[in-house]
C-alpha cells in the first residue's frame, strides 16, 4: 500500500510502527497538568487532550491558557485537540456553533498540531473545519465512532473515502464488535481503503477486548496511529502504554525479516 506520510514535529505518521497517542482525561486544570506531566515523561509520539472533559470547556480564555500550558510541558511532543461528543462516546454535548468557535479558537492558537472534528456532526462542517485548521497549519483528523456495532466493510470504506475527499488528513474510524468477524470487516476495510486507491494515513480500531490486535496491527493492515493509556482509559480496550510499544516493537521486527 502506498502512503503519503505526514511529518509532525519528531514523528512521520504513516510509515514504519504506528505512532503511539495518549489521551488525557480530566475535569480540572491541575489534574489535566499532572497528567500531562507524567504521559510527557515517558515521551509517546502524541498527546490527546480530550477538552470535553475540562470543568471550564465553554471558557475560551481558560481553554488557551490550559494550552498554553501544556505546550511548556511537553515541547515537541504531538499535541491532538479533541471535543468528543457524547453521542460519539464523550462526556458533554454541544451545538453545532460552539462547537465551530471552539475549533476556530484552537486552531488559531499556535498551541495545536492535530484537531480532531467529528465527520458527521452536521452536513458541511467538516470541510469548513478542515479549511480553517489548515489555514492556521493545523492538520485535521476526522473521525467516526460507533459504540453499538459494526457497519459492513462496505460502508466503513465508504466512511473514510468521504472523510478523504472532504479534506481531512487522517480519516479515522472506531467501532464496537459483537463477534470476532466484524473484527475482521475492520481490518477488511482498511485494507480495502488503499486498494481502493487511498493514500492517507488511517486510523482504525475495533473496541473492547476482542478487538485489541487492531490496535496493534496497524503495520500489517495500515492503521497509522494508535491509542494506548497511561493512567485513565479513554475508550474500551486501550493498553497500557509500555505493553503496546512493546508488542509494536515486536511486529515492526519481524516485518523487517
Amino acid at each position: 500500500m502506498k502512503i503519503e506520510t505526514i511529518r509532525i514535529r519528531g514523528i512521520e505518521i504513516g510509515a514504519g510502527m504506528p505512532k503511539i497517542c495518549v489521551p488525557v482525561i480530566a475535569k480540572t486544570a491541575e489534574d489535566v497538568i499532572e497528567n500531562i506531566r507524567n504521559i510527557a515523561a515517558k515521551k509517546p509520539d502524541c498527546i490527546e487532550l480530550r477538552i470535553d472533559w475540562f470543568e471550564h470547556v465553554t471558557d475560551w480564555n481558560e481553554i488557551l491558557s490550559l494550552l498554553q500550558r501544556i505546550r511548556m510541558i511537553i515541547g515537541d511532543i504531538v499535541l491532538l485537540f479533541t471535543f468528543r461528543s457524547k453521542r460519539e462516546g464523550g462526556e458533554k454535548d454541544i451545538e453545532v456553533e460552539q462547537y465551530r468557535q471552539l475549533c476556530e479558537v484552537v486552531c488559531s492558537s499556535g498551541y495545536i498540531d492535530l484537531i480532531d472534528i467529528e465527520a458527521y456532526m452536521e452536513d458541511g462542517l467538516l470541510q469548513e473545519m478542515c479549511e480553517i485548521a489548515h489555514k492556521n497549519k493545523v492538520y485535521v483528523v476526522a473521525s467516526n465512532h460507533d459504540f453499538n456495532l459494526t457497519p459492513s466493510t462496505e460502508d466503513l470504506v465508504a466512511r473514510l473515502e468521504y472523510m478523504d475527499k472532504t479534506g481531512a488528513d487522517i480519516p479515522k474510524i472506531a467501532v464496537m464488535p459483537q463477534s470476532e468477524r466484524d473484527v475482521i470487516h475492520l481490518l477488511s476495510a482498511t485494507v480495502a481503503y488503499y486498494e481502493h486507491g487511498g493514500t492517507k494515513p488511517v486510523i482504525t480500531m475495533s473496541m473492547a477486548g476482542i478487538g485489541g490486535i487492531t490496535r496493534l496491527s496497524g503495520e500489517i493492515f495500515g492503521s497509522a496511529l494508535t491509542f494506548a493509556a497511561v493512567s485513565q482509559c479513554s475508550a474500551p480496550g486501550q493498553l497500557e502504554l509500555s505493553d503496546a510499544k512493546h508488542v509494536l516493537e515486536i511486529i515492526h521486527k519481524n516485518l523487517q525479516g
